[in-house]
């Protein structure tokens, strides 16, 4: 199995890689969990693009946001496993690649993100704690968490 990771600014993708990132964050966001919701919002103009590929194929994603995008630190957001690449820990490497990249990208040690409740104890193993409470996005429960 070969596993690829690349980063990339919105202008630098493809149109190719740009499908394939809307076509999995649709597949998962909101095709399987249900949900309607406006996954263009104008941020992934201003973010970086993490892709993880498996043997050529978009297993997974994330859109790394600069500070003063989603909220005064940096962020993490649209974390995203293919369904045909579960079970494999590809969450947690995407994971840690991303809070190594928010490190070199944005030089700022904090990290911001609004995890869905059910992942909770999944980011406390990253080191993210909970702030405030949990509130529904989209229908869906979520808590803000925070590495520093």
């Amino acid at each position: 199995m070969r596993i690829e990771y690349f980063i990339k600014v919105f202008d630098e993708l493809n149109t190719m890689e740009l499908y394939q990132i809307l076509k999995l964050r649709n597949e998962v966001f909101i095709v399987e969990q249900c949900c309607a919701y406006q996954d263009l919002d104008d941020k992934d103009l201003d973010s970086y693009h993490l892709m993880c590929f498996v043997n050529d194929k978009l297993a997974g994603y994330t859109r790394l946001l600069p500070p003063n995008v989603s909220y005064d630190e940096a962020s993490i957001g649209r974390v995203v496993i293919g369904s045909d690449f579960r079970g494999l820990t590809l969450g947690k490497k995407l994971m840690e690649n991303s809070i190594a990249s928010c490190k070199e990208l944005f030089g700022s040690s904090a990290i911001r993100i609004s995890a869905q409740t059910y992942l909770t104890k999944f980011y406390n193993a990253l080191g993210f704690i909970e702030t405030g409470e949990p509130y529904i996005e989209d229908g869906i429960p979520h808590i803000e968490m925070i590495k520093m």
